[in-house]
């Protein structure tokens, strides 16, 4: 157990430092590739029925979940055979790249720079990257918009989240988070062809995101406290707004940044060419402005620091005792 919270910490640190480099391979684009494979073979196996799509995207969550946390498990035993020294410095890299603070900032940020420079065309592709609505529509608030709430929004599932599955069960449970994230990621549409195949996905995602989604929406108010933002409001809107979206957990972490930062997040956007009715998080005490991009971003960095030490505090207490 505590292998697995020095190669957290160190991983942590390794997200921070390095991120995800481009150009190398990654575990989670694995992860994607099975998922796209076992889509096509089930499709083909199973019958073109709302059942028979059900029970395919049952089958697909079932075997992903399965790959994602054993793979890493056996390398891992693997490498502790060698020396528990590979082990931890193996899984560190794991829990490197399972994290995602720093990826999460970069590719915000990117959006800030192109319209700190002016550039609302390359801030829109910029944006598109992190976001899956039609950013063709968006004018140059909507892009920040949409860059302040998808921080806000996975601080939850690509921090928060994944490092209390690290925190649980060391790589393994952490690869398990991911493969169940990315599989509502890719398949969990409400639209055809995945209104069927998608929904256990979907639900699976709602499930195991619950309780993290929460905790995140804590420690972000914990974390705005110490950054001197509108606690009283943030606490305000997360207990009036954090139900107001079609997922369960989505609205919690990006309620309370609504209301720590003072702005009015979501409402209505589309996606593949059909408008979505939302409803807004947060009261526009005023008006988003580009230092809101950064704003978020710290914001989510420090709520993950605090994170990790809270977490790795209560599994350090569970060891000892």
């Amino acid at each position: 157990m505590k292998w697995s919270l020095f190669a957290l910490c160190i991983g942590f640190c390794i997200d921070l430092l390095i991120g995800d480099p481009h150009g190398l391979p990654h575990p989670v684009a694995a992860i994607g590739h099975l998922i796209s494979l076992l889509e096509r073979l089930f499709r083909r196996l199973f019958p073109k029925t709302p059942g028979g799509e059900r029970a395919a995207g049952a089958c697909i969550w079932i075997l992903t979940a399965l790959i994602a946390a054993a793979l890493p498990a056996l390398l891992l035993w693997g490498c502790a055979r060698v020396s528990v020294w590979l082990r931890l410095a193996v899984e560190s890299v794991m829990c490197g790249q399972i994290l995602a603070a720093k990826s999460l900032r970069d590719e915000s940020m990117k959006v800030y720079a192109a319209l700190k420079h002016g550039s609302l065309d390359e801030a829109r592709q910029a944006v598109s990257m992190i976001v899956g609505r039609d950013v063709a529509r968006l004018d140059a608030r909507g892009v920040m918009r949409a860059a302040v709430e998808t921080v806000a929004e996975n601080t939850s599932d690509g921090v928060i989240a994944p490092m209390l599955f690290l925190v649980i069960g060391g790589a393994p449970l952490g690869f398990f988070y991911k493969a169940v994230n990315t599989m509502d990621s890719m398949l969990g549409y409400v639209e055809p062809p995945y209104k069927d195949i998608g929904l256990v996905p979907a639900r699976m995602d709602d499930v195991f995101n619950f309780i993290p989604a929460r905790l995140s929406a804590l420690l972000m108010l914990a974390a705005g406290a110490l950054l001197q933002l509108d606690v009283k409001n943030g606490w305000k809107i997360f207990c009036r707004d954090r139900c107001k979206h079609a997922s369960p957990n989505s609205a919690q972490t990006e309620s309370v940044c609504a209301g720590l930062l003072g702005l009015r997040l979501a409402g209505d956007a589309w996606y593949h060419g059909v408008l979505h009715k939302k409803d807004y998080i947060g009261d526009a005490k005023r008006e988003i402005e580009l230092e809101d991009i950064p704003r978020a971003g710290r914001l989510m960095y420090l709520t993950a620091v605090l994170a990790l030490v809270v977490f790795g505090a209560g599994k350090a207490l569970l060891i000892v005792l």
